[in-house]
Parts: structure tokens; sequence; C-alpha cells
């Protein structure tokens, strides 16, 4: 299944577009291939790429942990999708003028159709439970939908309000983590506001001052950790069969809840069947998914190693490698 798309890989690393990669895909049969090309890491000292390597996953938390848990508790029947943010976090957005976040819904944020702006850099207004009360009654504007990274910060604090926990003492499955051994993660960004090399720490600089788990950001995998999850997802076994059913329905033309569906110009390539379904994530990762065609595929790079200022040539790699392994799988 990966050999045309390794050699697509091999020759970006190469290239230097980023140091190395993982690169793996699995079938709903079970079966699977891994590889390593290129570099864990360029500094301190060169290291060669391994394929149980943890990566920073950064957004693929979005659908691999935060959809998942909030549709655990909507099976649980402990909340619905169509609840208003407020019924889960009362004080959001308190003493607002209507119409205001509050009456956002949770299924709003999961589509990333609240009006929400993409960003905002809390990390520059405090950190840990200060942090998280501030973006509750921050005012935020509302206006047209854009993908946002807030929208998922709030329904991180809404598992966090329903399990009374944070999400760091959430449990995960083997091959995902939290808070990885060092020497076994790609490192990520040298980075001029902690004055360090990332490596085991969450390279979002806002998941790290909302405790280094958060909705948006956060979670490490290893390739077989996250083919685990898609494989499951092609079985059927990650969620019951009517929770996965509301999960993939078509919510807009590019969204299915959390994910990204096939349309023109997505990272998974245009030879996806309509049901295909992808992520992707800033440090260079991405996930994507075909039940069509039962396979799924993983691309795990740090090209933000050992700094995010360079070309992002994954843009139009992700689409060829996923053309690659979906004409090697047929």
């Amino acid at each position: 299944m990966l050999e045309r798309a390794r050699i697509l890989v091999e020759q970006a690393a190469r290239a230097g577009h980023f140091p190395g990669a993982v690169l793996g895909a699995v079938t709903a049969e079970g079966s699977r291939e891994v590889v390593a090309v290129g570099k864990l890491a360029q500094e301190p000292e060169p290291e060669p790429a391994r394929p149980d390597a943890f990566y920073d996953l950064a957004s693929l938390t979005k659908v691999l942990f935060t959809l998942r848990e909030l549709l655990r508790a909507a099976e649980e029947g402990l909340l619905d999708l169509d609840d208003p943010l407020k019924r889960h976090l009362p004080e959001v957005a308190w003493m607002q003028p209507e119409p205001n976040l509050g009456s956002k819904t949770l299924r709003e944020l999961l589509t990333h159709t609240a009006g929400l702006p993409a960003w905002a850099p809390l990390y520059t207004w405090g950190e840990g439970e200060g942090l998280k009360a501030r973006v509750l009654q921050e005012p935020w504007p509302l206006s047209e939908p854009v993908y946002s990274d807030l929208g998922f910060i709030l329904l991180g604090l809404v598992l966090e309000r329903l399990w009374n926990r944070p999400l760091s003492e959430f449990a995960l499955p083997p091959g995902l983590s939290w808070k990885p051994e060092p020497a076994l993660t790609a490192p990520t960004e040298r980075c001029p506001w902690r004055g360090r090399i990332l490596r085991g720490e969450v390279h979002d600089e806002n998941a790290h001052a909302l405790g280094g788990a958060a909705g948006h950001a956060g979670l490490f995998g290893t390739a077989d950790g996250v083919l685990d999850q898609l494989e499951a997802i092609l079985r059927e076994t990650w969620l019951s069969p009517a929770a996965l059913a509301e999960m993939a329905r078509p919510h807009s033309e590019e969204r299915a809840l959390g994910w990204s569906r096939r349309h023109p110009g997505w990272s998974g390539g245009s030879l996806a069947s309509p049901r295909a379904l992808g992520h992707t994530g800033f440090t260079g990762t991405g996930a994507w998914l075909d039940p069509e065609r039962g396979v799924g595929w993983v691309l795990l790079t740090n090209r933000v190693h050992p700094s995010r200022h360079r070309e992002n040539a994954l843009l139009w790699l992700r689409p060829r490698v996923g053309n690659a392994i979906l004409a090697e799988a047929s």
C-alpha cells in the first residue's frame, strides 16, 4: 500500500521540507504497513526516524480525542449535540447582550459554524484556571463561520466540567499520550517564548498555557496509535453505530462533525470517495480514512522542527500521498 507514497515522502524529506516522517496505512480487514523515512531530529544532534516515535498531533486532538469524548458523553445520555453551550458552562458570556456565545450549540462548535474567531493569543493573557475563566467570559465577536481553535477549546472545557477533571487525566488508548517520553518523541520548534527546543511538550502555545492538554491540541501519538483509531472507525467499533453515523453525516459541503469531508482541493487527494474524511495538524500531521475503499492512512512529520518559518510543502504532498495509497489499495 505504501510503495509509491513512501517514495514521495522520501523525496520531500531529502529536499528539506521536513526532517523526516512516519507513514502508515491500514485496511478494514486489519492489514497494516508503517514505514519511517529521514530524520527524527535535526537539533541538537541528528537522529534517524523511527516508526514507533510519538509526534505532536496538534489539531488531530480535535477529532481523535475531543470529538470522540463528546460523542461518548452523548451515548451515555450526559449531553445532546444540540445543547446550547451555556447549559454546560453557565458562566459563558455572563451578562452579555443576546445573542451571544452561550446560545451557540455544541454541534456548531464541532462543525466550526459558531462564528467564533479562528484564534487568539490566549497564552499572552495568563495560564491555568484563570485563563480558562477569562476564555469563558470574554465577549467573543461572532461573525461568519471560520475554522476555529477557540470553539474546540470551549468543547474541552465542557468535557472537563462534565467529568470534573482536567483533560490531562482522561485515559488514552495505547499509542496516544498527553505527556510522552521525550526521548521517544519527535522534537518540534525552537520556541522563542519558552527558550528551548520542544520535545515531549505541546507545541501549541495556547494548549501549553491551558495546562498542556486542551480541546484543540495537546495529544501526541505514534503512527500505530493513530492507525488503531482509524481501523476502529473503519470496523465501526470506535463508537456506537448511531454515533458513528452522526459523526460521518455531512453537515456542510466541507465538514462532517469535526472531520473535513472530501471536497475540491482537500488534503486527502482527489481519488478519495465522497464519504472520505480527514484532518490535519499544524505541526505537520494528518490522518484520513475512506470507508468506501476500506482504508485509512496517516502521515506524521515534524515540519516545524526546528522552525515553523518555512514553506509548508505538505499542502501539495498530502493529496499526492493520499492518491498513491488509494491507487495501490484498490
